[in-house]
């Protein structure tokens, strides 16, 4: 294969992706593992393996393609593949819990110099004519990060958790070898502004301030140090929208928000992945904890969920397509709400994976296969073409920080149950995915507008735009 081609690009990109995706699930199944490691630590602390990933991965999304797009994209996704990498060996080589969390926010920053680049260098080598195929390709490896994370994590933490993050290295290693050799460097022509860092910064300040409130309200009584966390984030959120509207390369651009169809689709993806990242956490933490599985047991029961959704993405992108994503999404919300409410109604202490567990999990998958495509089609078929992979990063951005405060809401919910109050307390948190789903689905449902579905395309190949990026060679 010659050194430019798009097949081979496309494989070395899709390993930066696959690893960043691969480690939102394959943390999930050994959090059980990872608390008894560090002396019984509480949900409300383990959850920052979590959350520390997620929220420096939501707020670094758009400032790291706005820098790829200024100094390289190329340079920037290999910094990505190298701070995930080294993340990783410092994740498996923790000694305590701080240092874990301390880890993980490395291996955030990697992942988000990882995801808008590899985008951004990919689309620019392939013919216009093959862009759907490869935007559909890119996406897909979200899918099977997540199909593949319960499994090889059951797998791993059976010999060892720290193992879920050695693999990483390898794989990270290689593709870092491989990148300058076969990928060209790619700047934008127009040369824009580097982001606001001060931005940047003011938004994790806030989401890691809302987080902890939630997190640590149990344990503080909801008394003022909570109410202080809130406030907080709330002033800070004020200020980071007041930054927006003034900063010349802002981390949110608020003109989108404008657009009625994105602002909902955002809303909604907001709400569903608060809801999703419940139903992952908990399942994880109800299999281990109620039903005592054992974690490689666990991993493989969790398994056909991701791969329902997985198996019914392309489809339901495409009946989005025909139909119109608000009555696709908002199916795909209903049935992930109706699967919570049988959880509530049937799931007890008594172990009915088969019967129960099993068919539920499914429907549940198959509701988040139906809501995930519908939101990107919904939020980009109403932007202009130059907005694309500005509104593409935001919404990523707001699906994080929604993930985020899911496991918070988690964390809060669930508390320090007893034995006499456990399943009260799970069905509690179901209750709040239920919810979160049925408002994300009538959000999805007001997006009305029809229309032709814009492809989210960052860049075009030179002649196909008056302004084609700059594409340097593969050695430099």
């Amino acid at each position: 294969m010659s050194r430019r081609s798009p097949g081979l690009i496309f494989a070395v990109l899709a390993v930066g992706v696959f690893l960043a995706s691969l480690d939102l699930f394959i943390v999930n199944i050994a959090l059980p593992a990872i608390a008894r490691g560090f002396g019984g630590s509480s949900v409300a602390g383990i959850s920052w393996v979590l959350n520390g990933y997620t929220i420096v991965y939501a707020a670094l999304l758009v400032p790291a393609g706005k820098i790829g797009d200024v100094i390289g994209r190329r340079r920037v996704f290999a910094f990505g593949l190298a701070a995930f990498g080294v993340g990783s060996a410092l994740c498996a080589a923790a000694p305590s819990l701080g240092f874990l969390v301390a880890a993980r926010v490395l291996q955030g920053v990697g992942a988000a110099a990882v995801t808008p680049t590899s985008l951004g260098l990919m689309l620019p080598v392939i013919p216009a004519a093959k862009r759907p195929a490869a935007i559909g390709g890119w996406a897909a490896l979200g899918a099977v990060g997540a199909a593949a994370g319960p499994p090889l994590g059951g797998l791993l933490t059976n010999i060892s958790w720290h193992w879920i993050f050695i693999v990483n290295v390898p794989l990270a290693l290689a593709a870092l070898l491989v990148v300058p050799r076969v990928v060209p460097e790619i700047r934008d022509p127009a040369k824009p502004s580097l982001p606001d860092g001060l931005g940047t910064l003011v938004l994790v300040a806030a989401v890691s301030l809302a987080t902890l409130g939630l997190v640590n309200g149990s344990d503080w009584s909801w008394d003022g140090r909570v109410i202080g966390c809130f406030a907080a984030a709330a002033v800070l959120a004020a200020g980071f929208v007041y930054r927006s509207s003034r900063h010349r390369s802002p981390v949110l651009e608020l003109s989108i928000l404008r657009v009625p169809a994105f602002a909902l689709a955002t809303f909604s993806a907001t709400l569903f992945f608060a809801a999703f990242s419940v139903m992952l956490i908990g399942n994880v933490f109800f299999l281990t904890g109620v039903w005592h599985y054992s974690v490689l047991r666990g991993g493989l029961a969790l398994t056909p969920g991701p791969v329902a959704a997985a198996a019914i993405a392309p489809f339901a992108g495409k009946l989005a397509a025909r139909v119109g994503p608000g009555v696709v999404g908002a199916l795909g919300g209903i049935l992930f709400a109706a699967s919570s409410l049988i959880f509530i109604e049937y799931i007890g202490t008594g172990r009915s994976y088969d019967t129960i567990f099993l068919p539920t999990m499914i429907i549940g998958g198959i509701g988040v296969g139906f809501a995930l495509p519908s939101f990107t089609i919904a939020a980009t078929r109403t932007l202009p073409p130059q907005l694309l992979a500005t509104g593409i990063g935001a919404q990523s951005m707001f699906r994080q920080i929604g993930g985020a405060l899911g496991v918070a809401a988690f964390v809060a919910i669930l508390g320090t149950p007893t034995a006499g109050t456990i399943l009260g307390r799970f069905d509690d948190t179901r209750w709040f995915m239920a919810a979160s789903a049925v408002i994300a689905s009538a959000a999805l449902l007001l997006v009305r507008r029809p229309g032709p579905i814009a492809l989210p395309v960052q860049d075009a190949p030179a002649g196909d735009d008056e302004t084609p990026p700059v594409v340097t060679s593969a050695a430099g």
